[in-house]
């Protein structure tokens, strides 16, 4: 296995507008009991097995640059669900054997791929959520509850990175619905445009544990436990997991505007209220002799 070089040049966009180029899934690295559909974006996994659903994306992803997912299709009579995760390792790069039944313990026990579990309860039929991997390192989650979880840390983004996204347990489905970005100008780049998707069915769907009627698992997948999803998620907004700065997009969010927003740190707010004034985000004045106001955390 190689790891992805630093100097790889993302690929050109499709679209011929100035986006962050296609998102699918890739081709080449797929578990052994999924299939693709919807040009690539959609993945399901075999509905008799709870493994085998391992794949990763069809190119390199900028670190911000957030991935939008729906989940389709779960089976509440398997235990754990939908694992999310980076890699610096190529996936067309790796082997004949590639990729393995499950991300959590097989392939994270190597460096270069980071995975952490979703709570189930997070991922019904129909949710939306979002996932990407800070500068310094940090995979986020925002459910769609729309609370952002820190998931885990030590992704090394001085390499290109490939999402990895295991449709394992619960999860049987999901749809990528597309990606977007923040640029320095604080412009929102997205993925190539795609034709709206279907409507979810939820008839396809086992949710025998919501009907207070589980159903038996076949006994030869029957999983006695999943410790992997013991482990509890932050959802604490603590100092670590500030949003990075919108304009050095290197140190922490530190400074809360009169406005109420936090997307700059102290020295950029200086700068950015002497020369423009205003907040970044919602363009509401802010004066220079306002500082005592700000929040700085």
């Amino acid at each position: 296995m190689g790891i992805g070089r630093s100097t790889e040049i993302y690929p050109h966009n499709m679209c011929g507008r100035p986006c962050l180029g296609t998102l699918s899934f890739h081709k080449e690295a797929l578990g052994t009991n999924v299939c693709l559909s919807l040009g690539g974006r959609r993945v399901e996994r075999d509905r008799e097995t709870f493994q085998n659903g391992l794949t990763f994306s069809s190119r390199p992803i900028r670190v911000q640059e957030k991935i939008h997912l729906r989940v389709e299709c779960c089976d509440q009579h398997w235990h754990g669900a939908l694992r999310l995760g980076f890699t610096i390792i190529p996936p067309s790069s790796s082997g004949p054997h590639f990729p393995p039944a499950v991300a959590i313990p097989d392939l994270t026990t190597t460096y270069g791929y980071w995975a952490s579990t979703v709570p189930s309860s997070l991922i019904m039929p129909g949710a939306e959520l979002r996932f990407w991997v800070t500068p310094r390192g940090m995979l986020v989650y925002e459910g769609p509850n729309g609370l952002r979880y820190k998931l885990l840390k030590g992704v090394d983004v001085t390499h290109p990175l490939w999402a990895m996204i295991d449709v394992y347990g619960q999860t049987r489905a999901v749809l990528l619905l597309g990606s977007e970005k923040k640029d320095l100008m604080l412009r929102i780049r997205r993925s190539c445009p795609v034709p709206p998707p279907p409507s979810v069915s939820h008839r396809d769907s086992c949710m025998c544990v919501n009907k207070g009627h589980p159903c038996r698992t076949p006994q030869d997948y029957r999983l006695s436990a999943d410790p992997i999803i013991t482990t509890q998620m932050d959802p604490s907004i603590d100092r670590d997991f500030a949003e990075d700065c919108v304009v050095c997009l290197s140190a922490r969010a530190s400074v809360v505007f009169p406005c109420a927003h936090r997307c700059l740190c102290l020295r950029c707010a200086l700068r950015v209220t002497a020369e423009f004034g205003n907040c970044p985000l919602c363009r509401q004045s802010i004066r220079y002799s306002d500082e005592d106001r700000w929040i700085k955390s």
